[in-house]
């Protein structure tokens, strides 16, 4: 739990991962991909402080204990979202799977949101698969990664016709939160497959849906927030934005947030810190000493709130997932304003 100035923070994590990139589970033949992939990512780390960089070998697998330290321990995290990616043509057992995210989440009770993800290329079988992991790990949210590669294909659209059926059993199963990764691409993927614009066409055709923009389709964060002020169901999630802007970039950082502010709200931020690229501690304890600046160039942005920051380190994806928020860690309810009586005729 953290607590600054006597403020008390309920911080959920709402991007997570536990993967192993390491060589022993590249795929024999693909080995230019998988490597070329996971030091893209490592070269993100970059972004953050120094002090928290690590060295290639712990970033392509890093341990139980380690992740257990820098989420609870260290990082301040209370409860964690797990966001799977398979990118099984690279790696063998997987990049980052649900079976071993449900695993360590079946280990420690009450710390982790275990969601799942689906493949619209996958068809009739993927349907069935999608069904078994969700009843198996109690799944109520799904990671898609539209620019993964499959056999020829470099990617597909939310607007494919497979993509409605996969929303449909989404629907029909309870998985609500889809989370969408719609912002920086890592090589070898194409760039275009990760564009935000198939989110519209979703989010309208299922209301039902909440729809969680990771990245907030950074660098388009223009389409991104006028795409997002008009679409109910569709959310900002600030990994990458905190964790790879704050630190590196201060003023663009400012830039996107009051945007996001201004044109998404308070009410639909969801902090990620993206572990393991970016270690959560920073992240949170930077956040909530961070205001906007002064200046003519964020004249028209507002200031945070401590109310606001509250919402966007935790609250907010605690809504969205039926979380229990412990006692007093919540935001007080409005005042109820009595009404005036209208005079009868």
């Amino acid at each position: 739990m953290y607590e600054k100035d006597g403020e008390k923070y309920f911080v959920v994590d709402g991007h997570t991962h536990f993967w192993d990139a390491s060589p022993a589970n590249w795929v024999a033949g693909q080995e230019e991909y998988a490597k070329g992939w996971i030091e893209c990512f490592h070269a993100y780390q970059s972004l953050g402080p120094k002090e928290t960089h690590w060295p290639i070998e712990k970033f392509q697998k890093y341990d139980e204990e380690t992740m257990m330290y820098d989420l609870f321990d260290a990082g301040h995290v209370d409860v964690a979202i797990f966001q799977p990616t398979n990118l099984r043509q690279w790696y063998r057992e997987g990049f980052n799977t649900t079976e071993v995210n449900g695993a360590l989440a079946e280990k420690y009770p009450g710390r982790f949101v275990v969601n799942t993800n689906w493949d619209p290329r996958d068809g009739d079988p993927g349907l069935k698969a999608l069904e078994e992991r969700v009843k198996r790990w109690g799944c109520t949210g799904a990671k898609l990664y539209t620019a993964e590669w499959q056999g020829d294909s470099r990617g597909w659209s939310l607007k494919d016709p497979e993509a409605a059926r996969y929303l449909e059993k989404c629907q029909e199963l309870g998985v609500k939160n889809i989370h969408v990764h719609k912002g920086p691409t890592i090589w070898p993927l194409d760039k275009d497959a990760f564009d935000v614009r198939d989110v519209d066409y979703a989010a309208t055709n299922f209301p039902g849906l909440n729809f969680i923009v990771e990245h907030v389709g950074l660098p388009r964060i223009e389409d991104f927030c006028f795409m997002a002020t008009q679409e109910p169901n569709v959310y900002a999630g600030l990994s990458v934005v905190i964790g790879g802007l704050m630190h590196a970039r201060p003023r663009f950082f400012a830039k996107v947030m009051g945007e996001l502010l201004f044109w998404v709200g308070e009410d639909k931020m969801i902090f990620g810190a993206d572990y393991a690229i970016w270690e959560p501690k920073w992240q949170v304890e930077g956040f909530v000493d961070w205001q906007m600046p002064d200046g003519e160039e964020f004249a028209d942005y507002g200031k945070l709130t401590v109310e606001t920051k509250k919402k966007i380190l935790g609250l907010n994806a605690a809504r969205l997932y039926g979380l229990d928020v412990p006692e007093g860690l919540g935001l007080k309810a409005p005042e109820t304003v009595e009404a005036v009586g209208v005079p009868s005729p």
